[in-house]
């Protein structure tokens, strides 16, 4: 038997400024900032939580992929690239299962973090 795993409730990222980072997750990603507390500040992603910490300590490991969901992977890949954003990899299809899609783009944050959009189009039939 398994742990009743119910959805993500947080992940975390290192950062070497966490106000930078912060600034660049709220404006230019548009997270919904929720509070800063022991040095970390912490966001909203629908129900969980991104918390970003200082690099160092006992805690420091390397750091995760986050995939955010959008609606429109190419009009938000146009604000990121206004906004000078680290373009990794540009929008693409990479998979198709039934009448889906998945389309994906990666990008490096302010603080070396790769990140990544991701959206899953209804095929036309």
């Amino acid at each position: 038997m398994g742990v009743d795993v119910q959805g993500l409730g947080q992940v975390s990222l290192t950062a070497d400024d966490v106000s930078r980072a912060t600034m660049f997750y709220r404006d230019v990603v548009g997270l919904a900032h929720l509070f800063e507390g022991g040095g970390m500040s912490f966001f909203d992603l629908g129900g969980a939580r991104l918390a970003i910490g200082p690099k160092g300590g006992e805690a420091e490991h390397g750091s995760s992929i986050l995939y955010y969901r959008v609606g429109d992977i190419d009009s938000a890949h146009a604000v990121f690239e206004a906004k000078e954003v680290t373009v990794l990899e540009a929008p693409q299809e990479v998979h198709r299962q039934g009448n889906t899609a998945l389309w994906l783009a990666f990008y490096r944050d302010t603080e070396g973090n790769a990140f990544a959009l991701m959206e899953e189009r209804q095929l036309e039939t």
